[in-house]
Formats: C-alpha cells, sequence, structure tokens
C-alpha cells in the first residue's frame, strides 16, 4: 500500500511543481521576530503563567490522548515509511542468560519521524533552501543530522488549547478534500463556540477528516480539507504556538488556487515560527464538545531531528 502510495504522491507533488508558484525569499521575514539566532520561534511564548492558567481549565480531571498508532501501516506522505523489528540479542535456540534464565525483547526501528502522529519543527520547510529566522539549508542540515532547529531545541509545550469544530461549523459530518478554512471561518466558528484564541495558545481544526482513516487509508492520504493560507496568516498573527489538524498535512490538499505547494507550511514554520502538528485525533474531544483544555506536548529530545512522532495530551 506504501509503495502504490508513494508512487501517486510523487505524481501530484510534481504536478503541483509545474502548476503553482513558489515564494519568494525578498519577503521580510527573517530576522524572526524573537531575535538573530532564535532557533524555537512561537515557543518564546510559552511561560510559567501560561501554563498555570492553562491548568485552570481542568476541571473534571479527564484525560484525552491525540495520536494516532504508528506502524508499517500508517499512510504517510511519500516516500516516508515505519517499520519496527522485535530482536532478542544473544539469545538465539532459546539461550538464557544468568542463573536465573533472563530473557528480553528489544526493539529496531527502520523509519521516518514524520509518520503517524508528528510534529514538524521549524527546520523541516523552507522557502528557496531559506528556513526560519534566515538559517540557510548550506549551514545547517547535514546528513547526520540539523546543527540548527532541531527538535531537541522544543521546549515542553503546557498551554490553553482550543478545538474548534469546522465540521460542524459548515454543517458536515466531515469536510471535503482541499477545502480551505480561512479567517472569517476560523473568526465564525470561535464565536458560534464561544471560545477564544489567546497568545501562547495552540489551536486544533477538527475537519472530521480522522474517519476516512478507517474507510480508505489511501484516499485518507491522498488529500485532505485543511487550513489556507490566509487561515494561516490570521492564527500566526493572534501569537499561537502551534495548529494541530486531523489529516497528514494540516493545510488543505489539493492546494488553494494559486497557492504554491504546502505554502502554508511555509508561513507558519518559516516566517512565523509556529509549530505544525499532524494527524491529531480530535475525535473523542470533538464528541464531549471539549472546546478549551489544557494541552501537553513534550517531544523527544532527538538531537538534529526535523520532526518526532508524537502522542499529546489534553486534559479538561
Amino acid at each position: 500500500m506504501l509503495k502504490s502510495f508513494s508512487k501517486l504522491m510523487t505524481a501530484c507533488v510534481a504536478v503541483a511543481a509545474l502548476a503553482t508558484p513558489s515564494l519568494s525569499v525578498a519577503d521580510d521575514w527573517f530576522p524572526s521576530a524573537y531575535g538573530e539566532g532564535d532557533e524555537i520561534g512561537a515557543a518564546n511564548l510559552l511561560s510559567d503563567s501560561l501554563a498555570l492558567e492553562a491548568s485552570k481549565l481542568v476541571t473534571n480531571g479527564k484525560v484525552y490522548a491525540l495520536g494516532i498508532e504508528t506502524n508499517s501501516a500508517t499512510p504517510a506522505f511519500a516516500p516516508r515509511g515505519f517499520k519496527i523489528y522485535i530482536v532478542q540479542p544473544d539469545q538465539q535456540a532459546g539461550q538464557t542468560m544468568g542463573p536465573n534464565k533472563m530473557t528480553y525483547n528489544d526493539d529496531v526501528v527502520e523509519g521516518w519521524f514524520g509518520v503517524g502522529t508528528q510534529i514538524d519543527g521549524l527546520g523541516h520547510l523552507g522557502i528557496d533552501n531559506v528556513y526560519y529566522n534566515g538559517y540557510k539549508a548550506s549551514g545547517f542540515a547535514t546528513p547526520n543530522g540539523l546543527t540548527k532547529l532541531g527538535i531537541e531545541k522544543v521546549p515542553p509545550i503546557v498551554t490553553k488549547g482550543v478545538l474548534l469544530d469546522m465540521a460542524a461549523y459548515y454543517g458536515v459530518s466531515r469536510m471535503e478534500k482541499g477545502q480551505a478554512i480561512n479567517s472569517a471561518d476560523i473568526k465564525a466558528a470561535a464565536k458560534a463556540q464561544g471560545v477564544s484564541i489567546s497568545k501562547g495558545s495552540v489551536v486544533l481544526l477538527h475537519t472530521g477528516w480522522m474517519t476516512m482513516l478507517d474507510e480508505d487509508p489511501v484516499a485518507f492520504a491522498s488529500g485532505a480539507p485543511g487550513l489556507g493560507r490566509d487561515g494561516a496568516r490570521y492564527l500566526a498573527s493572534l501569537g499561537v504556538v502551534a495548529i494541530g489538524g486531523d489529516s497528514t498535512a494540516l493545510e488543505a490538499v489539493p492546494h488553494e488556487e494559486g497557492s504554491g505547494n504546502y505554502e502554508v507550511h511555509q508561513i507558519l514554520l518559516a516566517k512565523n515560527g509556529v509549530y505544525i502538528l499532524e494527524n491529531i485525533d480530535s475525535r473523542e474531544l470533538d464528541a464531549d464538545k471539549a472546546y478549551e483544555f489544557m494541552f501537553v506536548l513534550s517531544p523527544a529530545k532527538i538531537t538534529g531531528a526535523v520532526q518526532m512522532i508524537i502522542n499529546p495530551v489534553a486534559i479538561r
């Protein structure tokens, strides 16, 4: 399945590259508002006081796991894949260790960190080889890891989370592939739900697309509704730390007319230092109408990694 999906996505990206323009690096988007040399972007907005305020949103202690399972069948952007191997070192032919006959299992992973529920670090996507805060790929992207903007730099994210039920706003259970969410819709949905998006918060967009994962995994990863360019600029202007969606890309795929390839990623990651969370399973949160909650995420500190598989938690 992954091989056929890989061919499909490679073809789609190739066609899109021919049909859409690229962003110019001439725009005045670096140095970052957080200062020359900064590597954590909007995470600078996090604070002890924000974590304390978020804790006050916990009223019944219910905990929601927002990650999906990651395995060899998990749909992913081509050519990504994931494989786990279980090994029993020095235990061939039933051997044991010591007088107490100790045995153990270990695991070896061959795969990509951009599979399943994931956080995109600021070194993931740039504009003409220039990334967040003006870092050039030639100066920090090495075969052995990023020397700048690595995922190990991301601090624990403990802050207010806001879920926007965009599917309900549009009056559907699942939005259409390629349907873009922009500022007017975000404002209206937030108003209808009675929630506010404050500086330093995390916003999750519920489109209903996660139900497609169970119905048709290939279709799930071949496109999705999601954030549009205007919506990305609007949320970034509010000072959010991260934006998550219930699809493989967060943004609408196919992209909006006139959009460049994954331009929403460029707007958020490169230009504003806002983190992207993909494949967020918001179904249980949405079923409970849990629109405001304490959000907790601390990525594994793999030195020089671009992205990371995650299982963020919402508590209310």
